[in-house]
């Protein structure tokens, strides 16, 4: 042992000149014990006694407490466990089918007391009551409150479901109150159902003895692992006494000198009483430091200020000659020591310059972070670029431009052209600054100069001092002198890459008043560009695709609208923040002047929901073909729908199901100035009668397209001429601050005036609906109606006879004369002989003729039968079978279509022009 401050252990006297040969005994000991007396008797045996005692108290302590924590959680849970089951059963009771038709009848308390009663029975809880729309009993478990008002309701009356812990009449409870609303989603009542506060806390009170005794068998074997350690502690010391102890201390002494740590024992009176060797090298102390003042041992201001003022310190930082040391004060005299301090000094040179380095890196991290947070908020390239000239002025630069690929910026892939970019962002501290503005096309045409030179090597290029430099001067010189001039002089030039391809440049430049770029910051700079390069190739890869997508959906859409002249007919579509989705709307024209209006919804949206959108679309227009009542349609669109939602899901895992699409199919006769309706899954239309005022007509509602298992129906609305049919998708009256029947309310305000037309309607709708990008795709379809002339309506009843032919073919032709259409005659009266011919022989009564004239003129032909006709070429030898095949011939368009009882076989003429059949074909038919 060769501590600094160790006696020898010899009976000698001191050598002279020591400061502690007057008093050896008190030096017997190391300082923890001086001015303690140790007696003889005190053995391990006492201290492990003192020992037990004190783990025995400590484990009654955390005992105690524990026991308090679980009485408080057990409270807590039973509480908590008494709200699940009140809620659980008030909503139980209120959503329980009939519990709001029983509030709206003459007598709810009748119908609802004794299944209230049956529930709070069956349910474990100490009550359930239920309370009209004003906060009445309706029911209880005490007859007496039936009729008063319940207090503190209010919440549960405008429509919100809350627990509570209430405190009141008739008693403290745990309670839950459910609002009761109809199917107009307005509150009729409350169900309020709870158990009482004190039967909660018997819970608690069956479980304490438990509680209790856990805690007591704790206690028990804590304290008996306390003896077992205070026995280990007397085994494993053997029995030492005071004499080992001290030994064992002095052992320590030694280390206390061994340690990296400067360790200072200040006396009460400001004198130096112990100094570590590392206290002795860090303070510099002189060799007769002991016993000297603290002001004599000319450590310099900092630290002797800070040892005189005896208070206590962390890690203060003083200045000790060439060195920064951090000091830590403590007083001895609250741990039992005579009065004093201890001191300990850590050199701290060398930590605060890796502090300082650490600090900095730290600060371009986090520089890196705000960065990764702030570049590719959009998928919009430049704004992306912009994103980065913002990030990194001024934090890094004091100008930065951004140059990219014009195929870049066109949403292209990037092309091996690179010596040709367009500055696309600029930012810098100042204006009046010489670099080239925003738009203007950047050549890198000379090979020496440092953007090239990027180019080239596929990474950053730094030019500490462009004055001094050459190579980029090359380009512009007379720009280069502008900018040296201005005050411009560093720059690190780096290249934008993505997946191994050039996209742009980004150069950042240092003026006045900033140092010049160091090496550190090119890492940054290349760590930040690349980030950068992600985010704009991403931005320019989502441009592209998204406008492969819109071109896709605007070519599903349709073009235009078809000519007609029944409804006069405004359209818009908007499409959501997204650009694409799956909303439609078509205008079909049908035979016999009808027009059929499709509205539809995809869910979801992107490239997807467009395809799904324009197979719907296509099976709409195909269907429609067949002319089909409205409920057939959508049956046969259902059908579509579940086999190709089975297909693909077998052939691909991906695909997203087509099932939860929605659609309306109206088809608008304007002979009767009925509209059929039938929508699945989708919402009613605004309908607005002339005089200005709007319904919303109780449609049959069948559920969205692919759920299957549901028949659909067909509606009828009376429309007079001149009223507005308004047809709309959900993005039109739902967003995130409206719902559904707020979004309806406004709407119909909006279209409530008589003298509006469909543009002005539509117009109004999307000002005063809409923000200006969408949440959602908007499909918008108004229809103003008009009405056939009945003077261009021809019907003749026919009898089931052949001999009625000519009789009714002599009264078509008045009627074509009346109408100036004698041109026409020998053809309608030819296709109407056949069709009513057929009619009469294969079909069956009731027999009817029909003439419509309008744009084009439609002979129409029903009969009560199903029997559909089919066009065949007739043998030679063939009696019959010739009619369909003339009708053909001359009418322009013909068609069968089925009705509610039997069908109609139509034939349509256009006016402009006189049907002109091949003779060849007709003596063929013939058989000349």
């Amino acid at each position: 042992m060769s501590g600094r401050f160790r006696r020898p252990r010899a009976k000698a006297a001191p050598p002279p000149g020591t400061w502690w040969a007057s008093d050896p005994p008190r030096r017997r000991l190391p300082w923890p014990f001086r001015g303690r007396r140790i007696s003889p008797s005190l053995s391990v045996r006492t201290l492990a006694a003192q020992v037990f005692l004190f783990q025995a108290l400590i484990m009654l302590l955390l005992v105690a407490v524990g026991a308090a924590a679980l009485v408080l959680q057990g409270l807590y849970d039973a509480e908590r466990s008494a709200r699940d089951r009140s809620l659980a059963v008030a909503e139980a009771f209120a959503h329980a089918p009939g519990t709001a038709q029983a509030l709206r009848s003459p007598d709810p308390t009748a119908r609802l007391q004794q299944e209230a009663e049956q529930v709070r029975k069956g349910s474990g809880v100490d009550f359930v009551a239920v309370l009209d729309e004003h906060g009445v009993r309706l029911t209880d478990r005490d007859p007496d409150l039936i009729g008063t008002k319940a207090q503190g309701v209010g919440r549960a009356l405008l429509g919100e479901t809350f627990t509570e812990t209430f405190h009141g009449r008739p008693a403290d409870a745990v309670r839950a109150l459910v609002p009761v609303t109809d199917p107009s989603r307005r509150v009729v009542g409350v169900v309020t159902a709870g158990i009482e506060y004190a039967n909660v806390g018997d819970v608690l009170v069956r479980q304490l003895p438990v509680l209790l005794g856990t805690a007591a068998g704790a206690l028990l074997l804590a304290t008996g692992g306390a003896a077992l350690v205070s026995r280990r502690l007397l085994r494993q010391t053997h029995g030492l006494g005071p004499a080992e102890m001290t030994r064992m201390y002095e052992h320590h002494d030694a280390v206390l000198h061994a340690v990296r740590e400067g360790v200072l024992i200040l006396g009460g009176d400001g004198r130096v009483l112990l100094a570590n060797d590392e206290a002795r090298r860090l303070l510099d102390l002189p060799r007769d430091a002991d016993r000297r003042q603290v002001r004599e041992l000319g450590l310099g201001p900092g630290p002797t200020r800070l040892l005189e003022a005896g208070e206590a310190a962390s890690d203060e930082v003083v200045q000790a000659g060439d060195r920064l040391l951090a000091v830590n004060i403590r007083p001895t005299a609250p741990y039992g020591g005579a009065p004093g301090l201890v001191a300990t000094f850590r050199d701290t040179t060398e930590l605060l310059a890796l502090s300082g380095q650490a600090e900095l890196a730290r600060g371009r991290l986090s520089f890196l972070y705000e960065a990764g947070m702030r570049i590719g908020t959009t998928l919009d390239v430049r704004r992306t670029a912009e994103e980065l000239s913002e990030v990194a002025v001024p934090r890094m630069a004091d100008f930065v431009t951004v140059e990219l690929l014009d195929s870049v910026l066109r949403g292209e892939e990037p092309t091996s052209a690179v010596r040709e970019m367009r500055r696309t962002a600029l930012r810098g501290t100042h204006t009046g600054h010489p670099l080239q503005p925003v738009g203007e096309v950047i050549r890198f045409v000379m090979a020496d100069t440092p953007m090239a030179a990027a180019l080239r090597r596929g990474k950053a290029v730094l030019v500490q001092d462009l004055r001094a430099a050459q190579d980029w001067r090359a380009r512009d010189a007379g720009g280069a002198e502008r900018a040296l001039d201005y005050g411009i002089h560093s720059l690190i030039t780096v290249p934008l890459r993505a997946r191994g391809v050039v996209l742009g440049m980004a150069d950042f430049w240092r003026g006045a008043g900033s140092p010049r770029f160091e090496e550190e910051d090119v890492a940054v700079a290349e760590e930040l560009v690349a980030r950068a390069a992600v985010a704009i190739d991403n931005a320019r890869r989502y441009a592209r695709e998204h406008e492969m997508a819109v071109t896709l959906q605007r070519s599903l859409l349709p073009v235009g609208l078809p000519e007609q002249d029944v409804l006069e007919i405004a359209s818009r579509y908007l499409p959501a923040r997204a650009g694409v989705g799956g909303d439609w709307f078509d205008v079909i024209p049908l035979p016999g002047f009808r027009v059929a209006l499709v509205v539809g919804d995809i869910v979801g949206h992107g490239m997807q929901a467009a395809v799904t959108m324009g197979r719907l679309r296509t099976a709409v227009l195909n269907f429609s073909s067949l002319d089909l009542t409205p409920d057939e349609l959508l049956g046969h669109l259902d059908e579509m729908v579940n086999r190709l939602d089975s297909q693909t899901a077998t052939a691909d895992d991906d695909h997203v199901p087509l099932t939860g699409a929605t659609c309306l199919y109206a088809v608008y006769d304007p002979v009767c100035g009925r509209c059929a309706v039938s929508r699945a899954g989708h919402l009613a239309p605004a309908v607005v009668d002339p005089e200005g005022r709007v319904t919303f007509p109780d449609l049959p509602l069948s559920p969205p397209l692919g759920v299957g298992g549901h028949p659909f129906e067909t509606g009828e609305l009376e429309l007079p001429e001149g009223s507005r049919l308004v047809l709309f998708t959900d993005g039109l009256i739902e967003s995130r601050g409206r719902d559904v029947d707020e979004g309806l309310a406004l709407l119909s305000s909006t279209v409530a005036h008589a003298d509006r037309t469909p543009e002005e309607t539509c117009r109004a709708l999307v000002e005063r609906m809409l923000p200006e990008r969408p949440s959602d795709d908007v499909a918008l379809l108004v229809a103003r109606t008009r009405r056939l002339n009945p003077s261009c309506v021809a019907t003749w009843d026919v009898p089931f006879d052949v001999t009625a032919v000519p009789r009714v073919r002599g009264e078509v032709s008045r009627r074509l004369a009346d109408w100036g259409l004698e041109e026409t005659a020998f053809a309608t009266e030819l296709i109407l002989s056949e069709l009513l011919t057929n009619a009469i022989r294969y079909g069956a009564p009731p027999v009817r003729v029909r003439l419509l004239l309008g744009r084009t003129l439609v002979c129409e032909v029903s009969d009560g039968s199903n029997t559909s006709p089919r066009l065949r070429r007739a043998a030679s030898t063939d009696e019959g079978g010739r009619g369909l095949f003339l009708v053909s011939q001359f009418a322009d368009l013909w068609g069968t279509r089925y009705a509610a009882r039997g069908k109609v076989i139509w034939a349509e003429q256009s006016l402009d022009r006189v049907a002109e059949p091949d003779p060849s074909l007709l003596f063929d038919v013939m058989g000349l």
